[in-house]
């Protein structure tokens, strides 16, 4: 395809044998193939009273169907990032129903693709119709709506192309990122199929997944990855070669560190094309830093203007909702080349009536020779109050496992006295060994407030891989499972052992089903506040079954395996 608008044709095109995407199972897919399974989910969502559905997805094959199937039935599509139930109950008011691959059912009523429709001769669909509804990432509080027309993703579409379309060439496109939200839906669904790059409806959870995703494929492939995946980037993986077929990678939604690069350039070959933009502007600049002596400097797309107005960014283009300039929250300078990302300007609170900038809080923390990363968030409640999640660097982790959670909070806190009035200090402190992020890789505020809940433990990530977790957890005396267990000689219940191991590994590998089983239980000795244990988990997720262990100095603690309702088609015979 050469021009946007081929978009709006897509089903309507005489093309159907051409090759447009790779099954799970990496099979080649015809663009036939996804006319009748799209022409399926059309005559589902037609039949459908109500204008609006809600699409989430895993497998993005399926999901580009059910997208131009619910577009050409003239529907407006919500892509709720994750299937919540706030999320579902905000969305029960909105929809008709929801289209869906994932296993557990839902109070929205669920919709199925029609067996036996036949795919018509397909319309063009409207570029000025507003039919797609997405939402903010959510890392500076609730996700807020934003409709699109589809005009608006299509010319985007067109500056992707002009910007890499010559450097990516043929390249099949695989993807870290979700397609439920802007990013992954721009760049793994829509820009292959208007360029005719095979997009992968299999989207790699890990890294070290990659190697055997390029093993299988007959042609080099652009990675859209995030930063959240980039910064973490394993010392080797299972076999380097692969890595020099990978074209291009991407990255986007958020800053990526410069400690990230050195990594990159080792496993790629290359920085990656970090493009900038959000939710509301659509993609704004990009910039590629290569060589020791990096710029900064971000370009602006084909189609985008910019200026500055004080130290604000304005931008104008076609993929805004509304012609002009648009005042964007980021600081910038600018340069003959482009410009450089200061910070954003919307990071200014009152807390008990003073002004708190939670950049330079974060700035002042990151100077210490004790967080790498970290987070200053808002707690709700009665008394707003400041919180911090931060990442210890190495000496950080010393002191935290030498004097405990505490100190190093007072550590950090002292650091901070002389810049900020006491009251205004944060006063809840969490220390974690990676931010939380979600499919997009960005840490959520309602994520990182999660990790405030008082049952949960301090913990550190000593080893992950795929499948396997060595965990270190502090069981302060202060967490109510201790409460009333017993009076005068505290242990903790092996209730609150089985939550953890299922807490834990639902952050860090997902958990493959509903629960419906515990084996081989044991519980060979206590375990008192103070104790440091060690928790080591494995998923089995084919099979259903999470093993997990606890030990300590004095040994043994408990061990046993948590078994889930998988689907039959998912579990290894």
């Amino acid at each position: 395809m050469s021009d946007w608008t081929d978009l709006c044709r897509l089903l309507c095109a005489d093309a159907t044998d051409r090759q447009v995407a790779r099954n799970a199972a990496g099979q080649a897919v015809t663009l036939s193939s996804l006319r009748l399974a799209a022409a399926a989910w059309e005559a589902t969502f037609a039949a459908l009273h109500g204008q609006a559905v809600a699409l989430h997805f895993e497998d993005t094959l399926d999901f580009s169907a059910a997208l131009f199937g619910a577009w050409h039935a003239g529907k407006i599509v919500y892509l709720p990032g994750e299937l919540t139930a706030a999320t579902l109950q905000a969305l029960g008011t909105q929809v008709a129903g929801l289209a869906s691959d994932a296993a557990e059912d839902f109070a929205l009523p669920r919709l199925r693709p029609s067996p036996a429709a036949e795919p018509q001769q397909a319309l063009p669909l409207n570029p000025q119709a507003e039919q797609l509804v997405l939402f903010t990432s959510g890392s500076t509080g609730e996700p807020q709506a934003i409709t699109k027309r589809l005009e608006q993703l299509f010319v985007e579409v067109a500056a992707q192309e002009q910007a890499f379309g010559a450097r990516a060439g043929q390249a099949e496109v695989l993807g870290t990122v979700s397609h439920q939200h802007i990013y992954g839906l721009l760049f793994r669904v829509l820009w292959p199929l208007a360029s005719g790059r095979l997009l992968h409806a299999r989207r790699l959870a890990y890294i070290e997944d990659l190697p055997l995703a390029l093993r299988e494929l007959p042609n080099a492939a652009l990675l859209i990855a995030s930063p959240a995946h980039l910064k973490r980037l394993p010392p080797a993986l299972p076999d380097d070669s692969f890595t020099a077929r990978v074209a291009l990678v991407f990255s986007s939604g958020g800053p990526l560190p410069d400690d990230a690069l050195p990594d990159c350039r080792r496993l790629f070959g290359q920085a990656p094309i970090e493009v900038y933009g959000s939710s509301e502007t659509g993609g704004i600049a990009w910039r590629q830093r290569s060589g020791e002596k990096h710029s900064p400097v971000w370009r602006a797309l084909p189609g985008v203007a910019w200026r500055v107005d004080g130290e604000r960014l304005q931008v104008s283009s076609a993929h805004l909702a509304e012609a002009g300039w648009h005042d964007s929250d980021d600081r910038v300078r600018a340069s003959e080349e482009g410009f450089e990302l200061l910070g954003r300007l919307d990071r200014v609170l009152k807390i008990e009536g003073k002004r708190v900038s939670l950049q330079a809080i974060e700035q002042a923390l990151l100077a210490t020779e004790w967080l790498a990363e970290l987070r200053v968030l808002v707690l709700p409640g009665l008394r707003e109050q400041l919180a911090v999640v931060g990442v210890p660097t190495e000496a950080g982790w010393a002191l935290h496992t030498l004097q405990g959670r505490a100190a190093l909070a007072d550590a950090l806190r002292r650091h901070l006295q002389p810049q900020l009035e006491t009251m205004t200090l944060p006063r809840r402190w969490r220390f974690v060994s990676r931010l939380p992020a979600n499919a997009q890789g960005k840490a959520t505020a309602q994520a990182l407030q999660a990790l405030f809940d008082p049952r949960r433990p301090a913990m550190q990530v000593l080893s992950q891989s795929a499948t396997d977790a060595t965990l270190r957890i502090w069981p302060d005396a202060t967490l109510p499972q201790f409460d009333g267990h017993f009076s005068g000689h505290p242990v903790l219940p092996g209730v609150a052992q089985v939550e953890w191991a299922l807490l834990f590994a639902q952050e860090l590998f997902g958990l493959p089903g509903a629960f419906r089983a515990l084996e081989a239980l044991k519980f060979q000795q206590v375990i008192r506040p103070g104790q440091v244990l060690q928790m080591q988990l494995t998923m089995q997720a084919a099979q259903g079954k999470l093993v997990f262990k606890l030990e300590s100095d004095a040994g043994p603690h408990a061990s046993g395996r948590v078994v889930f309702d998988v689907p039959a088609s998912e579990v290894a015979a």
